[in-house]
């Protein structure tokens, strides 16, 4: 009953469990998949595929356009009845991250998933850990890069179907990082991305960007309800006032996403820009600032009338001059760099899962192993 529950919250309706073979054929693919796609993040092949192959997997009709979904109440993958296993799909592989991502207690509370820090006052990061897996899993199948619109903003995204804006902007801050950062703590749960971009902006950026992700997430998931609203409303020939009200919620709605995105582009860009601008210390340095600024172009939001990014380069690059004159006047110049960059990726071994504490972790999961709950777990639960 209380999986019936689980299940019909989140819109997942049974058809028939997958075959032996056919959960055999899924983590065999997938783990391929994903351990030649981030040889550099050390994932041992057999531990995957030992975890994909002991889940639950199922047949099953969705109440949205999903091709798959991992409920990790359930500790259950279920997929769109017409899946094709011969190609895995990329929301097959962003599933199967989420379930190797997932720390619960030993009473099936969620502790962390991946990038997300769930909290009993005010959780924050859900949108840019599904940013982060679909990069993830877009790049395992080597998706290639299109050109949508959404919103009147037009972006150039390997994920156009799903997530593309908070792909997009995430992908932004990898612009920064590099994607190891972001990857690891995608995979191991850990604050190493979160490190690393502090180190390239600052606290309260990172905590800015990170709740405007979920703030259009929000809009985005708000805007879909009232889309449906509207069309049920004009079916049955509702009166024109709340026809207006909804239509008006609907541009209100996109004019926030597009705000807001773009409010988070130029977050990204100014902050990380002018951390970088206070490195450059020689003619080499000049030259690399000034690449990269430039290049930074490929991964831009646009919208009509967009102005600020040639704005944004044309200061940058009188504030260059300025770095330009002094080199040339008195030579290298001394930059003292916050030694914590440099410690920004480090983790001791204790707080670093290797795979194989993660796969022993899983397994006990599956097996029901340490089900022994205590008073305050249960306390907490409730």
């Amino acid at each position: 009953m209380k999986d019936t529950n689980v299940l019909k919250k989140y819109g997942i309706e049974i058809i028939s469990q997958l075959s032996t073979l056919e959960i055999n054929q899924i983590a065999a693919n997938i783990s391929e998949k994903i351990c030649s796609s981030f040889p550099e993040h050390n994932i041992n092949k057999s531990d995957l595929f030992v975890m994909l192959s002991r889940l639950n997997m199922y047949y099953a009709k969705f109440n949205d356009n999903s091709a798959a979904k991992y409920c990790y109440k359930t500790e259950t993958i279920y997929f769109k009845e017409n899946i094709d296993f011969e190609n895995i799909e990329t929301p097959a592989i962003h599933e199967c991250l989420h379930f190797i991502q997932t720390i619960k207690s030993k009473s099936g509370r969620l502790l962390r998933l991946g990038l997300y820090k769930p909290s009993f006052f005010y959780s924050t990061g859900l949108a840019l850990n599904e940013a982060a897996v679909q990069l993830m899993a877009s790049d395992a199948t080597n998706a290639p890069i299109e050109s949508v619109k959404y919103y009147g903003l037009d972006i150039l995204t390997n994920s156009p179907d799903y997530y593309p804006i908070e792909c997009s902007l995430v992908k932004q801050m990898t612009y920064f990082t590099g994607t190891y950062p972001l990857y690891h703590s995608t995979i191991y749960s850990d604050d190493i991305f979160k490190n690393t971009f502090i180190m390239k902006s600052d606290q309260l950026t990172y905590e800015k960007i990170i709740e405007n992700l979920d703030l259009i997430q929000e809009y985005q998931e708000a805007l879909q309800k009232e889309t449906l609203y509207l069309s049920y409303i004009e079916y049955n020939n509702q009166n024109s006032i709340k026809v207006q009200n909804s239509q008006q919620k609907i541009e209100n709605l996109k004019t926030s996403i597009k705000e807001t995105t773009l409010k988070t582009q130029e977050l990204i860009l100014t902050s990380c820009t002018k951390s970088d601008l206070e490195l450059v210390r020689d003619n080499q340095s000049v030259r690399e600032f000034k690449d990269k600024l430039y290049n930074f172009k490929e991964l831009l939001i646009n919208t009509e009338n967009y102005t600020f990014y040639n704005e944004f380069y044309c200061q940058m690059m009188e504030e260059l001059d300025v770095k330009r004159e002094l080199i040339k006047k008195y030579g290298v110049l001394n930059v003292f760099k916050d030694i914590r960059e440099n410690l920004a990726l480090i983790e001791t071994r204790q707080e670093s899962l290797n795979l194989f504490q993660v796969a022993l972790k899983k397994l006990k999961e599956l097996f029901r192993i340490n089900q022994e709950n205590t008073s305050a777990e249960k306390n907490n639960d409730k």
